[in-house]
């Protein structure tokens, strides 16, 4: 794992938490690439395009209110080339009240493929997962 600051994935998770802690769509949508796919976790099989994540985005943060989502990471794993960079993590989303108090957390997986392109990194895939029992079918979230 290389967690230097010249890293391109661990300057792509800090624009990420500040851009969903401001509810920030353009900083969000900024981050992806035109054609990203991203599988997501909740509501849809896929996003395909950077315009159909920015529709999720901005319907996720106007849901919001006047709260707002901390995020968390932890365990990052990365391998970064010249020109294409992969990561996966555990994720902690925090929704917080306007004064900051946690009101609840949901905790996943996240897999990122990034790509170089004229000196910039966008996220070209991105994959949310957590596991399913399968006698129940219900997600395995962490304690």
């Amino acid at each position: 794992m290389v967690n230097e600051p010249e890293n391109p994935i661990m300057r792509m998770l800090s624009a990420y938490g500040a851009a969903i802690l401001a509810k920030d769509v353009d900083a969000f949508v900024a981050l992806y690439d035109k054609d990203t796919r991203v599988f997501d976790m909740w509501n849809e099989w896929s996003y395909d395009g950077v315009e159909a994540w920015r529709e999720m985005a901005t319907a996720w943060f106007h849901t919001l209110g006047d709260e707002r989502v901390a995020v968390d990471v932890d365990d990052v794993r990365s391998i970064v080339g010249h020109d294409v960079a992969a990561a996966h993590a555990f994720v902690t989303y925090k929704g917080l009240s306007a004064d900051g108090k946690t009101l609840r957390a949901v905790r996943n997986r996240l897999t990122w493929t990034l790509r170089r392109s004229g000196g910039t990194w966008k996220i070209v895939h991105e994959h949310t997962s957590a596991p399913v029992d399968f006698e129940t079918s219900k997600l395995i979230f962490p304690h």
